[in-house]
This record gives structure tokens, sequence and C-alpha cells, in this order.
């Protein structure tokens, strides 16, 4: 990787690199890579060498693009910390990496201090540069079998886990997106996901570094509603949470006629996707609506230039998957883990079957094991877990197999449908295997209202919910049902409730009699991102969820 920077700033060193949306910061390749070996100096001065780990504590900043390739020119191993961890969680990571400096927000300085020998600030970097460093002898001596960075894993079943990723996995991994998805130079995308977490990494600062793209932060993540038609991004990616704020977004502002036509189309997609011919009034009533409406709709979202967009992490509901192919937005699931680079699958441009997470990328190898769970052998897959041997031989098989922990199906065209998590299936009393999560996204999809469910049901004899409210457009319908009140009043109003059983109703017609949710408990409050209950990338703290609302879900059950 401190190769490809130098490649492609010598190729495209007039390409754009990193920007904010005011271009107040506008670094191109050529700059970038001054700057880089600039600090890279500062850093070999405070002791930093090949193979020692570098903290980064930084929000969605140009600066974090430049301190990560900094520290990999010298051959070192850079490696983010969610900013909503705790310190407990900080303590944890740094204890584990064990760096030897850090480069942090100003507001992480005294979280960060007395676990690390230096800790900088991140707006004073260039106080640290040393113009003219020579760094050639330091990025020539770095070979792809060095470790490139860690990931740290969320942690939803324990204590997070660093995946350690090599040079030569994470080329494999930008590679095998390019081959796929063919960016040119000054591509386009936002850095608005953490930079702890792989997908941020590899789709937009390890891609754009290999192949010359444009990198506009984004440093506030609830605000990249507002970054999209600033930006028009070639590439975005999101967890199905955005998108399904975004087709909200969208669906508020129509009428009727607009509602009607979106639903037409909706028609033609569903009959695409069965195989089954488009009658030809229905196909030119889509494309009169294409270029009165779904044009313009895609323009005001940001996405009228992106050639590729995609969803992943948990579950899409249908709907919301539907509702964006209809509208001319092919928004396709892509699968991938931490140990994986990010890469593993995706639906390829022209051939996305809505439902799977299509097909395994160039240069990796998808199979089932006897009970199901995918498993995946690849260049992209990782060297294992640090100072966690016995976790990585559980992970990685002789034959070079990573166990995924995901259960899976593969059809006849080689399509995988990720079914659930191995660990996360519940068996009710009565012996029916169930995924929690596809429960979960039919309850969410249902609705508008329904921001986030979890679904109870392990050995128990019914299905039940903890459902929260969403924040942004509980208030809105609350308003035109003229009820008053913040997101905790609403949770105890029966005619919300009323609203919420509707879409469980309606999300239960979709479902077999066992995963019908028969009781929910409406939570107080809103989840939030990094707190007790959710992971930074929104994944459910099943445990944690358990143990804080064990009342509650007792009460459920409490008369069966």
């Amino acid at each position: 990787m401190a190769e490809a920077l130098r490649r492609t700033a010598a190729e495209h060193g007039d390409v754009l690199a990193v920007r904010t949306r005011d271009d107040e910061v506008a670094w191109t390749w050529a700059e970038l890579l001054r700057r880089v070996d600039a600090l890279a100096g500062g850093l070999a001065r405070l002791g930093v060498g090949r193979g020692d780990t570098v903290a980064l504590m930084l929000a969605n900043r140009p600066e974090f693009h430049l301190a990560d390739m900094a520290a990999v020119t010298l051959g070192a191993v850079p490696f983010s910390i969610y900013l909503t961890s705790s310190p407990e969680q900080v303590a944890y990571v740094l204890r584990d990496a064990a760096p030897r400096v850090a480069i942090v927000e100003q507001r992480f300085t005294e979280l960060v201090c007395g676990h690390v020998e230096h800790v900088i600030d991140a707006g004073r970097l260039h106080e640290l540069a040393e113009p003219g460093f020579d760094a050639e002898p330091h990025w020539r001596a770095v070979v792809p079998d060095d470790v490139l960075t860690l990931i740290y894993t969320s942690g939803t079943t324990g204590p997070p886990k660093g995946v350690q990723l090599l040079h030569r996995n994470q080329m494999a991994a930008v590679d095998a997106v390019q081959e796929r998805a063919g960016f040119g130079p000054g591509a386009r995308v936002i850095s608005w996901l953490p930079s702890a977490h792989v997908a941020e990494r590899t789709a937009h600062h390890y891609l754009p570094v290999a192949y010359g793209m444009t990198i506009t932060t984004c440093p506030d993540p609830r605000r990249i509603g507002e970054w999209l038609p600033a930006v028009r991004p070639t590439w975005f990616f999101a967890v199905p949470r955005v998108w399904e704020k975004l087709k909200a977004g969208v669906e508020a502002r129509l009428g009727e006629r607009e509602a009607a036509l979106i639903e037409t189309a909706e028609r033609r997609v569903e009959l695409e996707q069965a195989g089954e011919e488009v009658p030809p009034d229905l196909a030119a009533a889509c494309a009169a609506a294409d270029e009165a409406l779904f044009a313009p709709l895609r323009a005001a979202i940001g996405l009228d230039q992106a050639s590729l967009v995609n969803v992943g992490a948990a579950p899409t509901p249908r709907d919301v998957l539907v509702f964006f192919h209809a509208i001319g937005i092919p928004l396709a699931e892509i699968w991938g883990m931490s140990e994986t680079c990010g890469a593993g699958c995706s639906n390829p441009a022209g051939a996305v079957k809505i439902g799977t997470v299509g097909v395994s990328a160039p240069g990796v190898e998808v199979e089932l094991a006897p009970d199901g769970e995918l498993l995946v052998r690849s260049p992209v897959v990782m060297a294992g877990y640090r100072n966690l041997p016995e976790r990585t031989a559980e992970a990685l098989d002789a034959a070079g197999w990573l166990h995924t922990g995901d259960i899976a199906t593969i059809d006849e065209d080689g399509y995988v449908t990720i079914v659930d998590r191995k660990k996360e299936l519940i068996i009710d009393a009565g012996g029916k295997n169930m995924s929690p999560a596809n429960i979960e996204a039919a309850v969410k999809g249902a609705s508008p209202l329904i921001g986030q469910a979890c679904v109870i049901g392990d050995r128990r004899p019914f299905v039940t919910a903890l459902i929260v409210l969403d924040a942004d457009y509980a208030p809105v319908w609350a308003a035109r049902a003229g009820i008053d009140g913040d997101l905790s009043a609403l949770a105890r109003d029966d005619r919300v409730r009323a609203g919420v059983q509707a879409g469980v109703d309606a999300a239960n017609a979709t479902l077999s009699r066992p995963e019908q949710v028969k009781r929910f408990t409406l939570i107080e409050g809103d989840w939030l991102p990094g707190g007790e209950e959710l992971t930074p990338t929104m994944k459910l703290r099943r445990r944690p969820i358990a143990e804080k609302y064990a009342e509650a879900i007792e009460a459920m059950y409490a008369d069966y």
C-alpha cells in the first residue's frame, strides 16, 4: 500500500485526493504524498518504525488519510479506535495493540494519556512534520506480508478481537473491488463511516489510494444526506438504516400521484426479479415516470452520478431495495467481514438478485460447511487475530478456509443469501429454527414508525420484540395525529402503540406462523450507535440488550 500511494501520486498527481466539502482543504495526490513523507519524518523522530503500532482516534477529516499513510510509509501499523468507545474499551484496545504514538482529536487526549508514550493533537500535525525527510528506504523495506492495519471487531459477543490485515490482503481486496467496479481516477467517494470499521478503510481510504479516487470528508455521519447532493459520489455504501431514512425522506415529500408512479415501477422491478416479462404498457409507463419523476429524485438525493450503490452489515428490508430499484438506483446488498478486508460477495451491476448478497468477488472462493456455515478462502483473508492464537485456529482451518460464523445458502447461479449469524439463530420451544435478523428486517420494513427491533424467542414459547420508535419519523407522525411529547412520551401513548401494532401485523403477514411477533414492548428513548444497545456500525448488542431489558422481556411471557 505504501508503494501504491507513490504510484498513484506519480500517475495522477494533479487529481484531487482529499478534500473538505467547502474545499478549505483540497490536496492533490502529489500534495498528499509530500505531506505524508514530511509527517513520516516526524513520526520516525518519535521512534516509530517498521512493525510499530500507531493509534488513531480521529473523526472523518483529511488528517486521518495523512496520518494513516505516514505510518504506513514507515512500515508501521496504524489502527483506529471508535470515537464512541468507553474509557474501558479504549484502554483494552491500547493494551492489546501497544502503540508508542497516538494521533487523536483534541477532546480525546486525556482519554489516551497514560496508555501511550506520545499523544499528538491531530490539529497540530504540521508541527511534527519534517520537510525533506527521505522516506524511500522506509517504504521500500515494506513487504506484502507486513501487517498493514488492525481492525478491532465491534465486540457484539465479547471483547474486541484485533484482526491483522496484511498489505497483500488489502491489495487483493481493492483489486477485487476494482475489477468488478472499474473506477477511474477522480471517481468520488465520501469518507463518513467510522475509520475503525473495515468498510470505511477499504472503500474510502485504501481503494482511493490504490486507484486515484477523490475522497470528500464528512465529519458528522448524521449529515450524510447533505453531503450526497454536494459531492454526487461515484460509489456510495451505507448500512440499511441510512437507506431506510433516505426512503422515508423521499416518501414524505411525495403526493398521491408520485407515490402511485413508484408503486407502478415497483411492480416492474418485482416482475424482473421473478424473471417474468414486463408488459409493454408497464414498461412505457415506467420510462415516462423516470423522465418526469425518478431522474429528478435521483438528483435531489445526490445519487444521479453513482455507478455503484451498496448496502451491507445487516439484512435490508426487501421493500427498501425494491423502492430504490424502482426509482433507478440499483441498490445492491454486499457481504464482507473485517476478517476479509470487507470483501467477499457482491451483486454484479445489471444482475442484482434482490435478497441475496451476490456472487463471490474475483479471487474469492465460497462454499458451505455441512451445517450451512459460509466458508471463505482467498488472498483477502486475514493473517489472524492479534495475541489470540486459539481464536485464530478456531476461525482458520488447515486448508485455509475462514469459518465466517454466518449461515448461508448458495443458489444454482452462485448467488449467496445470508440467513443469520450462526450464534444468533434462535430455536423456539417447539424446535423451530429462526433468524432473528430476518424477522427484525421484516418488522422495521413494515412501518416507518419503527426505528429498531430486537427479537426474542430462543427456547421461548413464541416470538416477542423490543421495539424503538424512529427518532426522526415518529415525532412527525405523532404531530400529524395531534399527539405531543418527546420520544419517551410517544412510546407510552396508546395511539402510537396502535400505529406500531399495525406495522407488526403487516410484518407478521409476511412471516411463517412460528416467526410471527406475538407481543412487543415499546422502549422509551432511542438506541444510539456506540451505545449500550448498538455497536458503532448499528449492529444489535444482543447480550447487553437481554440483560438490560430482562424485566421487560420476562413481562411479555409472564402470563403464558
